[in-house]
């Protein structure tokens, strides 16, 4: 079904570049209103007891379309990983694979509620929501943004935003239709996905999120998360953190995670990056993280990041070392 996907994006991604020009006699039809654009990073990587070794990371296109009608559409397709290299393989594209980040229509029933239908990310985490390359300061994402809850979710969702005293207050409830039908290595696996998540943006933004799953390869009927975030700037400084506790049908405790993350300005568009982070999973035990590194805004589309990564136990996708990156909107 994935394929199935990723076949419909790219024909709707080709419409969108090969469609001609609309002249000023011309009659306007549905392909003048496609957008086409995308992020991509690469990095190098010098981990702690292993060889050092450099990748372009990702490459996303991005596809909107959007017209007068109640009626939108986005789509999201990243090729993983194109090109690698290190001491061993030298330069090698056999991890390269496409992945279908995103694929839905939106249509708009009202100023206030908006219905979706497609793959879209999981809406229970800030993080999660926001994760490109260029939209967040370090090149590794917290291990508890991606090792506790499914990060897409193939359904439908009620969304929308409403004026509240001096804020905004905004609401997604969502469910699973289809399940993955397909597994990467390490890609943890979840099935009957049901949630909610409400938002208050002012000057901070607090949200917290509900969500039941079932994780597959864990033996519990259902698993219930709750989960908590808030992003907020004190003196220029921000200051970001998402909490999640999950528990099984017998109330017990069925994983855990947080993230605590400080952007301090230093000068010239450079930023001090500080995070603190621990996970826990069933049978796994728990692992610890600590970050430290600079960030440059080499322009508002444009970072380059500089980290050094430390803690107990390897974790996917969470290398200890030191990483280096530079991503880019285009």
């Amino acid at each position: 079904m994935q394929k199935f996907f990723v076949f419909i994006l790219t024909s709707l991604a080709l419409s969108a570049l090969l469609c001609k020009p609309v002249l000023a006699d011309d009659v306007p039809n549905w392909t003048d209103n496609f957008n086409l654009g995308g992020y991509a990073s690469t990095n190098v990587l010098l981990q702690r007891d292993q060889q050092a070794e450099a990748a372009i990371n990702e490459v996303s296109l991005l596809l909107t379309w959007a017209n007068e009608s109640r009626l939108s559409f986005f789509g999201e397709l990243e090729l993983e990983r194109p090109l690698a290299w290190n001491d061993d393989k030298k330069f090698s594209h056999k991890e390269g694979r496409l992945d279908l980040e995103r694929l839905y229509f939106d249509y708009n029933l009202s100023e206030k509620f908006n219905f979706r239908a497609g793959r879209f990310l999981t809406p229970n985490s800030r993080w999660n929501l926001l994760h490109a390359a260029p939209l967040v300061w370090t090149s590794t994402r917290p291990l508890a943004t991606s090792r506790l809850f499914p990060m897409a979710t193939n359904g439908i969702m009620l969304h929308g935003a409403t004026p509240y005293m001096n804020s905004v207050f905004e609401y997604k409830i969502f469910g699973e239709l289809l399940e993955d039908q397909e597994k990467d290595s390490d890609e943890l696996m979840f099935e009957h996905v049901l949630g909610t998540r409400f938002s208050l943006k002012n000057q901070s933004d607090i949200g917290i999120s509900l969500l039941s799953f079932r994780e597959k390869g864990i033996n519990a009927a259902s698993l219930r998360m709750i989960g908590i975030d808030f992003l907020t700037h004190i003196n220029q400084v921000e200051i970001s953190s998402e909490c999640f506790q999950r528990f099984n049908i017998n109330n017990k405790n069925g994983g855990s995670g947080a993230y605590v993350q400080a952007a301090v300005p230093i000068m010239n568009d450079w930023y001090w990056i500080t995070r603190l982070e621990t996970l826990k999973r069933p049978n796994e035990g728990s692992s610890e993280r600590w970050l430290i590194g600079a960030t440059w805004r080499v322009k508002p589309t444009q970072l380059l990041k500089l980290e050094f990564t430390g803690g107990s136990s390897e974790q996917p996708e969470s290398p200890r070392g030191f990483l280096a990156s530079f991503a880019l909107l285009f």
